[in-house]
């Protein structure tokens, strides 16, 4: 098990309440990773989402590690 840091922008942020948390996984990838939260929360379904770890854009298949930093980054719509 490990645990991480993560932080929700825009519509995640807005759908579960909340900025950041941590939370203890035993998942191994970033895409597990999503998919345990989405299942949790009930995220809206959303193409082209990014994902961050440790300040750097990443691949969904990379693996995590104790005291990672992950951002979920939404597609923005803008004008």
């Amino acid at each position: 098990m490990i645990t991480v840091q993560i932080e929700y922008f825009a519509i995640l942020r807005e759908h579960i309440g909340k900025n950041a948390e941590e939370v203890q996984t035993e998942v191994v990838t970033a895409g597990e990773l999503y998919d345990e939260l989405a299942a949790r929360y009930a995220f809206p379904h959303m193409t082209h989402m990014k994902v961050a770890i440790n300040d750097e854009f990443s691949e969904w298949g990379a693996a995590l590690a104790e005291g990672d930093s992950i951002v979920f980054i939404p597609p923005v719509a803008g004008g």
